[in-house]
């Protein structure tokens, strides 16, 4: 789902930013704008928060697609970053320097696929099934068959997608899941009138300073560092294409005319062309994925999204930005201590972008001290896991699903290898 929708509903002013390049801080300095000083809109490159880039192929029944991942960290546990709707990887961006300089964790922030730079062979595929099955493949061709302890994260849709992938153990070495705004009641709810939102948006822009500063104004993104290199990730150069509307013109226009006079047709496409280029001219770039033609995916993303959340075997985290999102499935799992929630008020709908430090320090808050398990894989390699900000979580899990004593296998390994200081 787009980040601004959301944030129409709730008609919440934008909060003002932080200055480019104080990492993302919301308890540092904010813009202040002085009489003639400008905003710098101008777009930032990705290798300045992630350490470095991979395309990943993926071999299928289709032929071989190829995710674009972007990484940063060496040592500690996997933190897989799934975007939202329309958005893509380098919307983790600011997040990964803020979690990277407090956790020692690995960053992998995906683009999903039709999104970013991902490249595959059926885009117009955006089923949650195919696309939790794109998480399941990537992690397999990046780390083969024994992949290190990984905790999905993802923002709206991508959260949607990260709880799919968590439901059908596509990720085995899986050990904690995140979503970041995402509610089956309010998602449900909000798609009655996405089609009307999606209208509304801009469809071309004159340059990428245009899209970043449209992306500030209008509320979607309220963190100016990070729309800076976010929506690099979501925009694109136009490539033959205009907008709906001037197309549909243009269309209309040829069929009266070819109605009325067929040998005029030689005149009316040149006149085409040349509105074609000088619409491009003045708007290069546009949307690189157009989420109205997405629609026929969006039920299948969120409804039942809940109970499956609920039904992980994993420890579970809701990062919000409001208790009002919760519905009445989450409500009562929350009260009955099912998983823990975070809510950080004053953001937006992206609240990892609006609020990256926030985010990275609930993070960080879990790791109250470092817990490291060796299991003896033969007699003389261990495999050591470094369980930093998900040993909190896994506590959660084992005193919060069994009614009087753990029970389970995992519940008593739990209790046994983690004694809580």
């Amino acid at each position: 789902m787009s980040a601004l929708e959301k944030s129409m509903h709730l008609g919440r002013l934008p909060s003002r930013p932080p200055l480019p390049g104080s990492g993302g801080s919301q308890s540092g300095a904010k813009m202040r704008m002085g009489p003639g000083r400008k905003r710098d809109f101008s777009p930032v490159p990705w290798s300045q928060y992630f350490e470095s880039m991979e395309d990943v192929e993926v071999e299928n029944e289709t032929g071989k697609d190829t995710f674009r991942v972007y990484k940063s960290g060496s040592e500690g546990p996997v933190l897989l970053l799934l975007h939202g709707g329309g958005h893509s990887a380098l919307s983790w961006a600011v997040f990964t320097a803020a979690i990277i300089s407090r956790v020692q964790c690995r960053i992998v922030a995906l683009d999903l696929r039709s999104h970013g730079e991902t490249k595959v062979k059926n885009p117009e595929d955006l089923s949650a099934e195919t696309m939790a099955k794109d998480v399941g493949n990537v992690v397999e061709a990046m780390y083969g068959d024994l992949p290190p302890p990984i905790m999905l994260i993802g923002h709206s849709m991508g959260g949607a997608i990260a709880v799919h992938t968590a439901s059908s153990n596509l990720v085995p070495s899986l050990l904690g899941l995140c979503m970041i705004d995402v509610v089956e009641g309010t998602a449900m709810d909000a798609l009655n009138s996405m089609q009307n939102f999606l209208r509304g948006r801009p469809k071309t822009f004159k340059s990428l300073e245009n899209a970043i500063e449209w992306s500030v104004k209008s509320g979607q993104i309220r963190n100016l560092e990070s729309a800076r290199v976010s929506m690099v990730g979501q925009v694109k150069q136009c490539e033959g294409i205009t907008s709906p509307e001037g197309s549909k013109s243009i269309v209309e226009g040829i069929i009266e005319e070819e109605e009325e006079d067929e040998e005029g047709s030689e005149s009316i496409s040149k006149r085409k062309k040349e509105d074609d280029m000088e619409t491009k001219k003045d708007h290069p770039y546009t949307w690189r994925i157009e989420l109205a033609k997405t629609e026929k995916y969006w039920d299948g993303w969120f409804r039942g999204l809940s109970n499956l959340f609920l039904s992980c075997p994993i420890p579970k985290l809701l990062l919000l930005a409001g208790v009002d999102r919760l519905d009445k499935d989450l409500t009562i799992g929350q009260m009955q201590g099912k998983f823990q929630m975070q809510v950080l008020p004053q953001c937006g709908h992206a609240v990892h972008e609006d609020a990256p430090d926030k985010v990275s320090l609930v993070f960080n808050d879990c790791k109250r001290t470092t817990v490291r398990i060796t299991l003896d894989v033969t007699e003389d390699k261990s495999l050591s896991l470094s369980l930093h900000c998900l040993q909190q979580l896994l506590w959660s899990l084992c005193r919060c699903n069994s009614t009087s004593s753990p029970t389970s296998p995992w519940q008593l390994l739990m209790l046994k290898l983690l004694p809580l200081s």
